[in-house]
């Protein structure tokens, strides 16, 4: 059980480091000097938004007879 919470938490911030770098680019850039762990959760927020972007929707039809 430890293992696994372990291997999640890495999964989680490996996948979320993409978005929280970029952000830490553009902030830096703008002026705001944040760390890592001062963006993570912007970064969490923007790659929760792009992954429901991009994940096809799902239509149901409700038929009345």
């Amino acid at each position: 059980m430890f293992k696994a919470l372990i291997a999640l938490v890495v999964i989680f911030l490996i996948a979320t480091f993409p978005a929280t770098w970029l952000l830490m680019l553009f902030l830096g850039n703008v002026g705001i000097n944040l760390s890592y762990w001062g963006t993570l959760p912007l970064g969490i927020l923007v790659s929760v938004l792009l992954s429901a972007a991009i994940t096809p929707s799902t239509v149901t039809t409700i038929i009345n007879d």
